[in-house]
C-alpha cells in the first residue's frame, strides 16, 4: 500500500467512525476552515500570554482572550485572574495541583474516587500525599466523608480536587459545599481546585444553579476546549486567580518571559481555534448548544423507557445513564463503560442517532439487565 493510498483509507475510516461516537465528550459540529491557512505556520505560544517574549509567531492575543471570555463565564474577580490555554484537561489539572503544592507543600490532597483518573496520576507525579473520598450513588462527593476526613487532619493544609462533571455520570460537586466546611472545621490553608473540564463550558446555564466558579470558592477551574466546543485536537483552559500564581512565577531571560506555564513551547494554533468558535457563538450561542443538548439528552431517556430501560440523569445533565449494553452495540457505537453505560448528548448528537441505537437495542438478541436509579 502507497503512502496516499494509506492516507486516504485512514480518512474514510475517520469519517465512517465519527458518526458513530455518542458515548465520549467530542463535539464534532465544527468547521475551522476559515483558518486552514494558518497550519503552513509554526505558531508556538511558547512563554506567559500576558508577557511580551522575543518569539512572534505566536496568538498570545487570541489566547488572552480566550481567558478572558472563561474567566468573566466563571465570575472570577476582574482584577484577579490569570490563565493559559493547555493541551486538555489533564494538564489543566496538572497546573492546578502544581500551584496549590507552590503554595502549601505540607498539605494533603483529598479528591473524589469518581473523580478523573488524570488527577491521581498528577497527584503521583507530584509526589503529593492523598486520600480518596467516598462518592454518592450518583458520582457526586460523598460531602460526610469529606468532612470527616478533614477532621482528623486538621493540623495540615489541605488541597480539595472537585468535579463539575464526573467522567461517567457527570455529577457536579458543588464547590460551595466544600468551602462551608472547611469555614466549619477552620482550616483556613487551604485550596480549591474545580474540574470542569466537561460542564464547565455550560456551567453558568444550569438551572437550578450549582455552585463551582471563583464566587462559590474555586481558586483555579479548568475546562476541555475540545469537549462541549469541539475541536480537531485536544485543547483545555486553565483559570486561576493571579494573585496565588504570582507566587511562583521566574523570569526566563533566552525567551524574554516569565516561565508561568507547565510546558515550554505550547500549542498556538489551539487559542485560535477556541478564540474563533467562542467568537462565533458567544455566550448566548454556547447557551443554546446547551439547551439543545438536553433535549436531545431528555428524548433519549423517553425512548429508552419505551423500551424497557430505566436511564437516567443527573442534575442538569447532558450525560444519560443506564445498564451495561451488549458488547457488539458498546463496539460499534463506541460507549464508555465501567458498571452502567452511558451516552453523552453532545450538540452534535442526533435524535436520529438516538432512534438507530434504539432499534440496534431492540434487535439484538442478547438480553439487557434492568437498572433502576432512586
Amino acid at each position: 500500500m502507497d503512502n496516499e493510498q494509506q492516507i486516504d483509507d485512514l480518512l474514510a475510516k475517520l469519517i465512517q467512525e465519527k458518526d458513530r461516537v455518542i458515548g465520549y465528550p467530542v463535539a464534532k459540529d465544527f468547521d475551522y476552515s476559515r483558518l486552514y491557512e494558518f497550519l503552513k505556520h509554526p505558531i508556538n505560544n511558547v512563554g506567559d500570554p500576558y508577557e511580551d517574549n522575543t518569539y512572534k509567531v505566536q496568538t498570545h492575543d487570541m489566547e488572552r482572550e480566550v481567558v478572558d471570555f472563561f474567566a468573566e463565564l466563571f465570575r472570577a474577580d476582574p482584577k484577579d485572574y490569570w490563565g493559559y490555554v493547555t493541551n486538555g484537561g489533564s494538564e489543566s489539572n496538572l497546573y492546578g495541583l502544581y500551584l496549590a503544592r507552590e503554595l502549601y507543600p505540607k498539605a494533603m490532597v483529598y479528591f473524589s474516587e469518581s473523580t478523573h483518573y488524570s488527577v491521581r496520576k498528577n497527584i503521583h507525579l507530584l509526589n503529593l500525599p492523598s486520600i480518596t473520598i467516598r462518592a454518592q450513588e450518583n458520582g457526586e462527593l460523598d460531602y460526610e466523608d469529606l468532612e470527616n476526613t478533614l477532621q482528623l487532619n486538621r493540623d495540615k493544609p489541605a488541597i480539595i480536587l472537585t468535579t463539575f462533571g464526573t467522567t461517567m455520570t457527570e455529577a457536579k460537586d458543588d464547590v460551595s459545599r466544600v468551602k462551608g466546611i472547611l469555614k466549619k472545621l477552620a482550616i483556613q490553608s487551604h485550596y480549591i481546585h474545580c474540574d470542569a473540564a466537561l460542564a464547565g463550558s455550560y456551567g453558568a446555564f444550569i438551572e437550578p444553579r450549582i455552585p463551582f466558579d471563583f464566587q462559590d470558592g474555586a481558586d483555579s477551574i479548568s475546562i476541555s476546549g475540545h469537549k462541549f466546543i469541539g475541536s480537531p485536537f485536544p485543547s483545555g483552559v486553565i483559570v486561576v486567580r493571579r494573585s496565588l500564581r504570582d507566587r511562583i512565577a521566574r523570569g526566563i531571560s533566552y525567551i524574554g518571559s516569565l516561565d508561568t506555564t507547565i510546558t515550554g513551547s505550547r500549542n498556538g494554533h489551539s487559542p485560535l481555534f477556541l478564540w474563533y468558535a467562542i467568537k462565533k457563538m458567544g455566550v448566548e450561542g454556547l447557551e443554546a448548544r446547551y439547551r439543545h443538548s438536553l433535549e436531545t439528552a431528555e428524548y433519549c431517556k423517553q425512548e429508552l423507557a419505551k423500551i424497557g430501560i430505566h436511564a437516567w440523569t443527573n442534575k442538569g445533565a447532558i450525560t444519560v445513564v443506564f445498564p451495561k449494553v451488549p458488547k457488539p452495540i458498546k463496539e460499534k457505537w463506541q460507549l464508555a463503560t465501567d458498571e452502567t453505560t452511558h451516552i453523552i448528548c453532545m450538540p452534535n448528537v442526533t435524535k436520529k442517532q438516538i432512534d438507530e441505537f434504539i432499534l440496534d437495542m431492540v434487535n439484538e438478541k442478547e438480553p439487557v439487565a434492568s437498572f433502576v436509579y432512586n
